[in-house]
């Protein structure tokens, strides 16, 4: 396999523009055919192209800069996540390259080009494409990545990776909110990316409901959804239905909104409906009587995740193994 790899020899064995192989390497497939992109993807993979990728492997030192990729870096949860990637990776020597992808897979297409170009050492990404061929340019130049927190279904077994049991963690939850009389749940999830952790938390809630026999839905918000729109559908849902019901926040930021909206409509947990929220928030137990969490310990499995990279860093290889970060149940009166 020849060595140089440039994006005009790409273009050429593709059939295609320079421009359409940079609009593909962009993320940009607005006026791209899918022959056109499967055919540039398929040349990327053959001549195993990435850009900078055959200048890094003819450096003989490394740049000790590790490539960090969030969701979302407004959310406190990709903060703490990066707190712990930072906390193993600096002390080691590695300069950390923070950037948000704002849940978006074009935009993280365009991130992960630049860290190539960046020449980086190692890739940490929490995941927004549900395709692993979005990542797959790394393992083909060489690059150590780790996918942490959220899952693509179709990533190979020896690229490293560091979750949580979301799926079982909320079929768990399920089970044991009917078991304390609930007959109805209703989720609320946030905008979410096509690889987001809330997905098989839903299956999980789901899943449950189907067991145990109890009704389960689910109220999907998105940016321009605003408190007194989801205000009006919790109150149509919640006073339709027959029997107890409980709402879950499916995303930490979700809860902020919940309160809000009880407090408006004087609703009271667990007294006129349970309250359970995913992620650990330390003031929550301050609010009434305390509010029923499930947790997800982000920061180890940024502590896990920058470990595994170190690793195969030092052993000049892509490959890892699976980590699951257990989930802990947290128990309190909102239920």
């Amino acid at each position: 396999m020849r060595q140089h790899v440039t994006i005009k020899e790409v273009a050429k064995q593709a059939g295609v523009s320079v421009t359409t192989v940079s609009r593909y390497l962009n993320g940009r497939y607005e006026r791209m055919s899918a022959a056109t992109k499967e055919k540039v993807a398929a040349t990327i993979k053959k001549l195993n192209y990435a850009p900078a990728a055959s200048a890094r492997r003819m450096r003989q030192d490394q740049s000790h800069l590790v490539g960090l990729l969030v969701g979302d870096v407004g959310n406190p949860f990709s903060t703490m996540l990066a707190k712990g990637v930072y906390d193993v990776l600096q002390p080691a020597g590695y300069d950390v390259l923070l950037m948000n992808t704002d849940d978006s897979t074009a935009t993280e297409a365009r991130a992960l080009n630049r860290l190539y170009a960046q020449q980086v050492d190692g890739i940490i990404v929490q995941p927004s494409a549900k395709d692993f061929a979005q990542y797959q340019p790394a393992i083909d130049a060489g690059i150590p990545l780790v996918v942490v927190d959220r899952e693509v279904p179709n990533q190979p077994l020896a690229v490293g990776k560091v979750t949580s049991p979301n799926l079982t963690a909320c079929y768990d939850l399920g089970c044991r909110l009917a078991a304390r009389g609930y007959q109805n749940i209703i989720s609320v999830s946030a905008q979410y990316a096509e690889a987001s952790g809330q997905i098989p938390r839903m299956a999980g809630l789901k899943a449950a409901a189907a067991r145990t026999g109890i009704n389960y839905l689910n109220l999907a918000t998105q940016k321009r959804t605003d408190q007194a729109t989801l205000a009006d559908q919790l109150q149509k849902w919640v006073t339709s239905l027959r029997g107890k019901t409980v709402i879950v926040s499916l995303m930490g930021p979700v809860l902020f909104d919940l309160l809000a909206i009880f407090q408006n409509l004087n609703w009271h947990f667990p007294q006129d409906v349970g309250l359970v929220s995913y992620d650990d928030w330390a003031w929550s137990r301050f609010v009434g009587d305390g509010i029923c969490l499930v947790k997800q310990d982000m920061e180890t499995m940024g502590n896990l995740a920058a470990h595994n990279l170190l690793k195969q860093i030092a052993a000049g290889t892509t490959r890892s193994a699976t980590n699951f970060v257990p989930v802990e149940f947290i128990d309190a009166p909102s239920i």
